[in-house]
């Protein structure tokens, strides 16, 4: 692994084996079931993420983009540890990541260098639990502090995302879709990770919003120096949050570099199919025309 990198991930590959659905065969078909190649055709490989690789310098923020199905999120999974890659390695504070007989207390190192924020903070949270409560548990899971100084680092991420009292009394349901953001955010830092990833963090939120939360964690990434794995669809909000950008495409990488270079000038046919698809100003949807119209 590269001193310079944080992150370094080496031909990723991730297959799934999926069982194909079959008719019932009848009588005169129940033999041929039997045969050999047949139980093979029942289950075929499903080619996720293929030969991916790319690095994360300290302090920086690489997005990988694509499409739905596109094989970003599986990517961020198997870096984060929900996902065990079928093949590659992945390197992180100069570690290499083997995923045998990892231990519950190497989980919980892990889970200091690297967090992950989704898309949907609603799911992620107990709606049964307060904001203080939320992250006060994962101060309690990852450090063996006293109350003391887990209240006054609590107070400190409530104020590193901006919010206040009130709302750290509160349980999910009472707050906005932007405020339970912060709240997953907060929660991500509260181990104090190397490495943050944003799966589609912005999304599910209205465009002032997404502005908000986006400026906040350029914020964070300027004040603690945490470098970002942002996975996105939107290119406009990767131009905005992004040092370097990967373009995926059916599990694979298509093109990769410097973002302002790429998005400028892309080599590859995909990306300007991407670009393309942005909508521009003064662009109005158009309708398209009625069977009885046409």
């Amino acid at each position: 692994m590269p001193e310079d990198s944080i992150l370094e991930v080496r031909g990723l590959r991730k297959v799934y084996r999926v069982r194909a659905s079959r008719a019932d065969p009848g009588p005169a078909g129940s033999a041929l079931l039997g045969h050999p190649l047949a139980r093979r055709q029942r289950a075929r490989a499903l080619v996720a993420v293929d030969d991916v690789s790319f690095s994360v310098a300290p302090g920086q923020s690489l997005a990988v983009v694509g499409e739905s199905g596109s094989g970003k999120t599986t990517v961020a999974r198997m870096v984060v540890g929900l996902e065990r890659p079928t093949g590659g390695t992945i390197w992180v504070s100069g570690q290499e990541r083997s995923w045998r007989h990892v231990t519950s207390r190497e989980r919980r190192r892990r889970a200091r260098e690297v967090q992950i924020i989704f898309q949907d903070p609603y799911s992620s949270l107990d709606p049964r639990m307060s904001v203080r409560g939320c992250l006060d548990e994962s101060l309690r899971l990852h450090f063996d502090w006293g109350r003391e100084r887990r209240d006054a680092r609590v107070a400190e991420l409530l104020d590193q995302v901006g919010l206040d009292r009130r709302q750290a009394e509160s349980l999910p349901r009472a707050l906005s879709g932007g405020q339970r953001q912060r709240v997953a955010i907060a929660r991500a830092l509260a181990s104090e990770p190397r490495v943050l990833i944003c799966d589609e963090a912005v999304a599910s939120l209205d465009v002032s919003i997404q502005a908000q939360v986006l400026n906040l964690l350029s914020d964070i990434r300027d004040a603690t120096g945490v470098s970002y794995l942002f996975i996105s669809h939107d290119l406009a909000v990767v131009r905005q949050v992004s040092d370097n950008v990967v373009i995926m495409r059916r599990g694979r990488v298509v093109e990769a570099g410097p973002t302002a270079s790429v998005l400028s000038d892309p080599s590859n046919g995909y990306t300007k199919q991407l670009l393309a698809a942005i909508p521009r100003p003064g662009w109005k949807p158009t309708r398209s025309a009625s069977p009885d119209e046409s």
